[in-house]
């Protein structure tokens, strides 16, 4: 089959082109022909050889995607071939095929082709996870950096419908007006001091999800309320922060940094199910509508890419099979 494959890791010439073996789908398993790969900052780290995949996971990139069952392994029950899905994957979404436990797929949001829904399954997955992690309330305060990004775009939405009163950053005048837009009750451009103004407008947060890591630890616990969450999901910023416990311990506030991809099956699962019972339900009533979305082929991988690191990217890049 077509896949993208990566030899050495590096920049997006890193990217090719080639023929892989088809997957076999093992016991609980689903073989599913991709209609649409998802892109993710994950997938940049992958490739520059920053974020391997965990231990017997296939080393092509893609941690979500949709397509039409091919065929089903040992014991699947809910699944037959022809049926569409997308699904949240550990790797492997960026191919003619791909394999996945049953558990991670779900059918798609009605409504939506597959092509779109390529596109929401990671970043719905990431953000209800990680707002539970943050045991995030109504009424409280909420922010998420990089408002404009896929993950930026559904968090804004999906907290507001929880309640919360939502803030982001940006980096543009356009990106800013993008967060409103998408619901942000308050926008901050991360060139400018951005903790004052969130303290000035609400106080602080009650909980932050970010993106970034290293390069706003400092700042991110100076912006928290007493008792509130900070969230960590990126390291665009860095591995490596200071931080100050004795304002932390102040605060009785928390710090906490989690993967989805290297969590367990049977999780992963979990989450899939809460992401279609709760989010599928709001996409389908319009409290939370598509980030804007580019369509890239397939073959213009490293396009997508470029796109997605180069600074003017708003909401979701997916590849088109």
């Amino acid at each position: 089959m077509r896949a993208v494959i990566v030899e050495t890791p590096g920049d997006v010439d890193a990217l090719t082109i080639g023929e892989i073996d088809t997957p076999t789908p093992g016991a609980g398993e689903i073989l599913v022909r991709t209609v649409a790969s998802g892109v993710n900052r994950a997938d940049v780290l992958q490739r520059q050889g920053h974020y391997p995949p965990p231990p017997g996971v296939t080393d092509t990139i893609g941690l979500e995607a949709s397509g039409v069952i091919e065929e089903v392994g040992e014991g699947v029950t809910r699944w037959k071939k022809g049926d569409e899905v997308v699904a949240l994957l550990a790797g492997g979404g960026y191919a003619e095929f791909f394999c996945v436990p049953e558990g991670q797929a779900i059918a798609p949001p009605p409504g939506i082709d597959l092509v779109s829904a390529a596109g929401v399954l990671e970043v719905a997955a990431t953000v209800v996870s990680n707002v539970r992690v943050g045991c995030l309330k109504a009424g409280q305060v909420f922010l998420v950096h990089g408002g404009a990004g896929g993950i930026g775009t559904f968090a804004t939405q999906y907290t507001k419908a929880l309640g919360a009163i939502v803030a982001a950053t940006a980096g543009s005048q356009a990106k800013l007006e993008h967060c409103r837009e998408f619901g942000a009750d308050f926008a901050f451009d991360y060139h400018e001091d951005w903790v004052d103004a969130l303290k000035e407008a609400t106080g602080g947060a009650d909980m932050i999800l970010d993106i970034i890591g290293a390069k706003y630890l400092e700042q991110n616990v100076k912006a928290l309320k007493k008792g509130g969450h900070l969230v960590v999901i990126g390291l665009q910023g860095g591995v490596k922060g200071t931080l100050n416990l004795g304002l932390l311990l102040n605060k009785g506030a928390s710090v906490a940094a989690t993967s989805l991809r290297f969590r367990p099956a049977e999780e992963k699962a979990a989450i899939c199910r809460a992401v279609e019972d709760e989010v599928w339900p709001m996409l389908a009533d319009g409290r939370i509508r598509l980030s804007p979305e580019t369509r890239i082929p397939f073959d213009d991988v490293r396009r997508a890419h470029e796109q997605l690191v180069g600074g003017d990217n708003v909401g979701k890049i997916v590849l088109v099979h």
